[in-house]
């Protein structure tokens, strides 16, 4: 059984921001906040996964532009440390990797209005160019829940960096 005593016994500021940094939208920073003490792993990555799969619109754009192009470096107000490790798969160095990434993400961008976002980490570029050009074909809504499907993968990996 893991445990969750250091999230649940950091002071509040801290937790706070600890939640932040694996999804910042208010709403669920306050509601897993609330939950505590939650003694078990378990216990606190389910209800952050209940928090994070209800996203507004809102909430959504604004957990995006937290997160850095696929394939692209970090930059302000992007989660550099966090990103950089997580599209630690995607050779930069590749030209041809970094055109067909720099491509898909602009056919993309163009047809849903958002950046891709996809779980980076244990992945390297060609099951991400897969996994983005397959999500192409995706129609409005099939990709939003997609999204924040992958917005929950990475919430949920950056929160077991916070527990014990």
């Amino acid at each position: 059984m893991t445990t969750t005593r250091s999230f649940d016994r950091l002071p509040e500021g801290e937790a706070r921001a600890a939640l932040a940094a694996c999804l910042d939208v208010p709403r669920f920073v306050d509601e897993v906040l609330a939950g505590r003490p939650y003694g078990e792993a378990a216990v606190l990555e389910a209800a952050a996964a209940a928090s994070a799969a209800s996203l507004s619109d809102e909430e959504l754009e604004a957990a995006l532009a937290r997160h850095p192009r696929i394939g692209e470096r970090a930059g302000a107000g992007h989660d550099a440390a966090q990103s950089s490790r997580e599209q630690a798969g995607v050779d930069r160095s590749d030209a041809e990797v970094r055109q067909r990434l720099a491509d898909g993400n602009r056919a993309y961008e163009a047809r849903f209005d958002r950046v891709f976002l996809i779980r980076a980490a244990g992945r390297g570029a060609p099951e991400i160019l897969a996994e983005l050009e397959r999500r192409l074909g995706n129609d409005d809504a099939t990709e939003r829940a997609e999204t924040v499907r992958q917005l929950g993968e990475i919430m949920l990996l950056r929160l077991r960096q916070v527990e014990d």
